[in-house]
């Protein structure tokens, strides 16, 4: 099988995947991904709305595929509630939390409390850029629920990109869904979701950092609303 990974793809092969790919939809970008990769493919999944469509999504192509959580210890309990009720629904996916190394009370002993609000890219990073960069080490490539509509940060993203963050290669199945199909979907299937999101949250982090959205307002101006920071630095 050909390689294709962090370090051997080339773009001309990357442009020749995406081409392939254009006509495709989620389900069978999925199947491409489990059988170039197999166990080397993870999903890293914040358990939005997107989440929990590409979660239904893999459990179709692959029973049995593994499914990271970037748990900060600052989640909404309803979102801690969400994950429970999926792993009850889907027992044969094997989710599984990551924890950043530095516990709560330890990050405010050495950067003091609230850090989130004082250095909000310092707060990210130990508690999810670096155990993602650490988990990431053990596969080729991961999956995310990024859809272009998204912001226009996310415009540019293919089914298949070079991930230079983290040396890995990036899929996103879901680019070319619409904030409306998302929940077309979800109400089809009937898909347990985030109980914020009947709240106004249509994007959720964590909960010192979200915010509910007033109607009309971008989905994701509820994100670090009271800064400048617009991404915690996983997709840039």
């Amino acid at each position: 099988m050909e390689e294709l990974s962090y370090s051997s793809i080339s773009d001309e092969q990357l442009t020749k995947i995406n081409t392939e790919l254009t006509k495709k939809d989620a389900i069978d970008v999925l199947k491409w991904a489990y059988k170039k990769y197999g166990e080397e493919l993870v999903y890293a999944c914040s358990f939005g709305a997107e989440g929990i469509v590409l979660v239904d999504l893999i459990s179709k192509v692959k029973k049995d595929a593994t499914i990271v959580f970037l748990d900060t210890e600052f989640h909404f309990k309803e979102t801690y509630d969400l994950i429970n009720k999926v792993i009850e629904k889907y027992p044969t996916l094997k989710i599984k939390m990551v924890k950043p190394s530095l516990t709560v009370d330890k990050q405010k002993e050495l950067h003091g409390d609230e850090l989130w609000k004082k250095a909000p890219d310092q707060c990210c990073n130990i508690r999810k850029l670096t155990p993602l960069a650490e988990e990431l080490t053990k596969y080729q490539a991961w999956i995310s629920g990024l859809r272009r509509e998204q912001s226009s940060t996310r415009s540019h993203v293919q089914f298949v990109n070079k991930d230079n963050r983290f040396q890995s290669i990036k899929i996103c199945p879901l680019i070319h869904w619409t904030w409306d199909e998302i929940w077309m979907y979800i109400k089809l299937h009937n898909l347990h979701y985030n109980e914020l999101h009947d709240k106004s949250y249509p994007s959720i982090g964590c909960e010192n950092c979200t915010l509910p959205v007033a109607e009309g307002e971008d989905a994701r101006q509820g994100r670090w609303a009271n800064s400048t920071k617009t991404e915690c630095g996983l997709h840039q």
